[in-house]
C-alpha cells in the first residue's frame, strides 16, 4: 500500500507573522504581491550573545552564515565588524556585520568570536538566524506537533536507537556541500529525479531553471515575490506539483516557485535538476531531524501513514 501527503494550496500559507520586537512596521505595497517570507509564522530558539538574555532566532539550514538583526546588535552594543559579501535569494550584497563574542543555544556553546551580517529584523522574521556554520556539529529538530524547533545532540554513534526502525518513519542518508549544507538526492520531482537541500529559514520550496526545463510545459501560477533577508524582492513564477517524492513518501499539491537563484550556484546545482525544500512541505510531517554530524534527515510521518515500498529507480 502507498500513501501520499496532500499539502494545503498555497494561498492557506499567507498567514501574517508577527512583528519581530523593535522591527519598524511592515511597509508592505499595496499591489497584492505576496512576500514569501511571511507565508507563515516562523518557529525559533533562544539564543544569547555575548551572555545577554536569550532572543528568537530563526535556524536556516539553508544559509552558511549565522545573522543578527541590526536592532539586536543596537541593543546589546555589538562593536562593528568588516563589511562582507553575502549571497542571498535575490543575489549579492555588501552587508555590515557586528562582532558577536559568544553564542549559546541549547547544547550549543560558540565560545569564538565571528562576524555576525547585522541585518533589519523585519526581514529575518526574528532576531536574528543560526546558519550551518553555528549548527554543523549538532541534530536540527522540528516538531510540528508541538511547534517547537530545537538543537540536539547528534545521533551519530549515540546510544539512542537506530535510524529507521519504525513504519512511520522515513530517514535519507545526504551528502555535504562544501559549505555544510546537507544534500539529498533520494528525491523525484513530478517522475524527474531532483537533488534536494532542506532550507528551514524558506517559508516556500524554491526549484532551479533546469527543474523548470526539464519539465516543459507545466502550467505555471503567479507571479509572487521573494524578498530576501537584505530587504531585495525578486518576482518569479511558481507551479503545483502533483507529486514529490523523498525517500519512500510522496508530497502532493507541493506549491514550488522557480528562479535560478543565487544559491543553487553556490551548492553547485545549476545545470542539474535541483530544489531548496522549504518549511511549507516540511510541515505536513510530525517531525523533521537534520542530523548533520551523522549526514541523515529523519521525517516522522502523519499517525496511520507509512512509508512507499518501491524505490526510486536511477535515470528516471
Amino acid at each position: 500500500m502507498r500513501y501520499a501527503l496532500l499539502l494545503p494550496p498555497l494561498i492557506a500559507l499567507c498567514a501574517a507573522p508577527a512583528v519581530p520586537q523593535d522591527a519598524a512596521p511592515d511597509a508592505a505595497g499595496e499591489s497584492g504581491m505576496v512576500e514569501i517570507d511571511t507565508l507563515a509564522d516562523r518557529m525559533t530558539v533562544p539564543v544569547s550573545i555575548d551572555g545577554h538574555p536569550s532572543q528568537p532566532f530563526v535556524i536556516d539550514t539553508g544559509a552558511e552564515r549565522s545573522v543578527v538583526s541590526r536592532q539586536l546588535a543596537g541593543r546589546l552594543r555589538l562593536a562593528p565588524g568588516p563589511r562582507i559579501r553575502l549571497t542571498t535569494m535575490t543575489g549579492s550584497a555588501d552587508v555590515p556585520t557586528a562582532i558577536v563574542s559568544s553564542l549559546v543555544v541549547g547544547p550549543v556553546q560558540d565560545r569564538q568570536a565571528f562576524n555576525a551580517p547585522a541585518l533589519e529584523a523585519l526581514h529575518l522574521g526574528a532576531q536574528g538566524l543560526l546558519g550551518v556554520a553555528q549548527l554543523r556539529n549538532h541534530m536540527v529538530s522540528i516538531d510540528f506537533d508541538r511547534n517547537e524547533m530545537t538543537l540536539r545532540p547528534s545521533r551519530r554513534g549515540g546510544p539512542s536507537r537506530r535510524f529507521g526502525t519504525s513504519a512511520e518513519e522515513i530517514v535519507i542518508v545526504a551528502r555535504r556541500s562544501a559549505y555544510g549544507q546537507l544534500i539529498l538526492t533520494e528525491a523525484e520531482f513530478e517522475g524527474r529525479r531532483v537533488t534536494v537541500v532542506v532550507d528551514t529559514g524558506s517559508q516556500i520550496s524554491l526549484g532551479n531553471l533546469a527543474l523548470q526545463r526539464k519539465l516543459r510545459r507545466i502550467p505555471l501560477k503567479g507571479p509572487i515575490t521573494l524578498t530576501s533577508v537584505t530587504g531585495d524582492q525578486l518576482r518569479v513564477n511558481y507551479h503545483v506539483a502533483d507529486r514529490v517524492r523523498l525517500g519512500g513518501i510522496a508530497l502532493r499539491g507541493l506549491p514550488v516557485a522557480f528562479a535560478d537563484v543565487p544559491p543553487f550556484e553556490k551548492f553547485g546545482l545549476v545545470d542539474e535538476p535541483a530544489i531548496m525544500l522549504g518549511m511549507d512541505a516540511l510541515r505536513v510531517f510530525r517531525r523533521v531531524e537534520i542530523d548533520f554530524p551523522a549526514r541523515r534527515i529523519r521525517f516522522l510521518l502523519p499517525k496511520g501513514l507509512h512509508r512507499e515500498m518501491d524505490p526510486i529507480m536511477p535515470g528516471s
